[in-house]
């Protein structure tokens, strides 16, 4: 009998071990609008919540950067069909079990001292105080950016944290089912908030002097970084005495500005990916002005934030274009595969574009610079899918969706048919004029369409370069 009982317990130990850690659900998950650029329009965030919904997120902060009443006019009321549209979109929010969490941006401008420091709060609070009249209970103070042309600011933390812990006072005073107060501090990722291994003035004031329950949010280490550990998010959270929530930066895309100034030139098309595991009260991803196509980062990231421990980025990729895309989900792919990462000379985040066509390029052109035999027949392979997906998608997506990606699918099928005549060149041992006349229309296209930086397009850079240097 002892025998089996003990065969009973190793049994058990086995199939526990083998069993997946569960994993809680980050407590507050969901989208913060707070992009600049074009804002989104009432239907997209009316679609919006249906999607929070469907994927188990239970929060969105109103708080677009270009919305003047939120930020440059903070004091200012919402004209009467602003308070009437909100009131519809927090109608529902409620109706999908979301909460509609209201933000303002008065830091550019905001008095702390004397009788214009009344003032301030007082127009603060009769904003949030119609935004209560029409069903919020949740509210935020937002105090990034604030920075001048060089990178300094002036702000006092310990100013910030007494205004702020004002706010929540006096809101739970007059309402008893206020939430907690969230807000993001002016240092708002840790290496601003350190210099060396010391906290500076402005963060160790305000995490010193801010109500505990008040939730900070930061971006990681950087504004747009490659990942949060443990290690970063374990040094916040001690900073602030409390676990702090994420502002995640993917996919928004309003850095990507070209030289003449537009925005959204790249689709962030890929997975959230390289987020902790554990310790995290809070996670917002910030999306791109492009709705639809914020919704395959945002359902990798819901499946993050619903179960951190047990998320696969790759996976979650892979199954969200199945759901979304459907029959087009292996063209989606593999153009998305060529939008998914984004980097300037300050941010640096997502997986990195057409990891397949890199492997294959470099076994071709390394191949011939060496004087090796070449198989050309695997990026041959992968070039004609490009440009088949591009057509398959420009020819099939609903136009909803191709309104928002048109110009990228177009300068993914310039690119594709640019990579087939540099193959070809390769092949004969001659560079084709057509491909240099390809080029100048793919860099004409730039300031509204990039993708594919360091891969396929590179790859049409090096293929001129590398006849250039046999003269």
């Amino acid at each position: 009998m002892k025998i089996l009982k003990y065969a009973a317990l190793i049994l058990l130990l086995t199939l526990t071990a083998q069993t997946k850690t569960f994993a809680a659900p980050i407590p507050l998950r969901g989208v913060v609008e707070g992009f600049y650029g074009t804002a989104w329009t009432f239907s997209e965030r009316a679609d919006m919540m249906n999607f929070f919904r469907q994927h188990n997120l239970n929060a969105y902060i109103y708080a677009p950067k270009d919305d003047p009443f939120h930020r440059e006019k903070w004091r200012e009321p919402y004209p009467a069909e602003k308070i009437s549209e909100l009131k519809n979109l927090v109608d529902e929010a409620k109706k999908h079990g979301v909460k509609f969490i209201f933000a303002v941006s008065p830091g550019l401008d905001l008095n702390y001292k004397g009788k214009k420091s009344e003032d301030d709060f007082n127009s603060l609070m009769q904003k949030f105080e119609a935004m209560y009249q029409i069903g919020v209970r949740d509210f935020a103070v937002f105090f990034d950016d604030l920075k001048d042309k060089n990178g300094n600011h002036h702000e006092d933390g310990e100013e910030h944290a007494k205004f702020l812990n004002r706010v929540q006072t006096e809101l739970q005073a007059k309402h008893k089912d206020i939430f907690p107060l969230i807000t993001v501090p002016t240092e708002y990722y840790r290496l601003d908030m350190m210099k060396g291994n010391k906290v500076k003035s402005y963060t160790e004031n305000l995490a010193k002097n801010l109500n505990k329950k008040i939730i900070v949010l930061y971006t990681g280490d950087g504004v747009v970084c490659d990942g949060i550990t443990q290690e970063s998010l374990a040094t916040v959270n001690k900073i602030f005495g409390r676990e702090i929530g994420i502002w995640w930066n993917y996919p928004v895309n309003d850095y990507s500005v070209t030289n003449d100034g537009k925005r959204n030139a790249k689709l962030a098309l890929g997975a959230v990916e390289k987020l902790p595991a554990a310790n995290v009260q809070a996670i917002f991803f910030n999306p791109m002005t492009q709705a639809e196509m914020s919704k395959i980062a945002l359902a990798t990231g819901a499946e993050y934030a619903n179960s951190p421990t047990n998320y696969d980025a790759e996976k979650s990729w892979d199954k969200t274009l199945s759901e979304q895309f459907g029959e087009l989900a292996e063209d989606m792919k593999i153009f998305a595969e060529h939008s998914r990462h984004m980097e300037n000379s300050w941010a640096k985040v997502g997986a990195d574009d057409g990891k397949r066509f890199n492997t294959a390029a470099y076994l071709v052109l390394n191949g011939l610079k060496n004087n090796h035999e070449v198989d050309f027949a695997p990026l041959e392979k992968i070039i004609d899918e490009m440009e088949n997906s591009a057509s398959n998608l420009l020819e099939k997506l609903p136009q909803n969706i191709l309104k928002e990606c048109r110009p990228q699918l177009e300068q993914f099928q310039r690119i594709s048919q640019a990579d087939k005549i540099a193959l070809e060149s390769l092949k004969s041992g001659e560079l084709n004029p057509q491909l240099k006349i390809l080029r100048e229309e793919i860099q004409k296209n730039e300031p509204t369409a990039i993708l594919s930086e360091k891969s396929a397009l590179k790859f049409i850079d090096d293929v001129i370069n590398f006849f250039a240097n046999k003269k």
